[in-house]
């Protein structure tokens, strides 16, 4: 039988602590950010010097008594302009989109 999923209310969230993929205390959670425009919630984490570090909910890996963040990776470097990459489905161009790390297409509407 599969283990049922659970939710997490902001209260719930608030003040658990954040530990890095190292083990390692980042800090506590103060808040939970929406930002306007875009996609998926964040975490505000006040860390030891005081100040507040957004970490994406896209970085978290697990959640339960305290937040484990998963490792870090090194960024995709999209290919040189040059070599144009384009969409296998209408053979359009695409575009490198720097914040999802991804290739998008305007004409599919859609990630390739």
């Amino acid at each position: 039988m599969a283990k049922s999923q659970k939710s997490l209310t902001k209260d719930k969230l608030v003040d658990m602590k954040v530990i890095d993929s190292e083990g390692s205390l980042l800090g506590k959670v103060k808040d939970v950010a929406f930002t306007v425009g875009k996609f998926g919630i964040s975490l505000s984490v006040e860390n030891k010097a005081g100040e507040t570090v957004e970490v994406p909910w896209e970085q978290v890996q697990s959640a339960g008594d305290f937040i484990l963040l998963k490792p870090l990776t090194q960024p995709q470097v999209p290919p040189k302009e040059e070599a144009q990459q384009v969409c296998p489905t209408c053979g359009g161009p695409l575009t490198f989109v720097d914040q999802y790390q991804r290739w998008y297409c305007y004409k599919c509407k859609k990630y390739a």
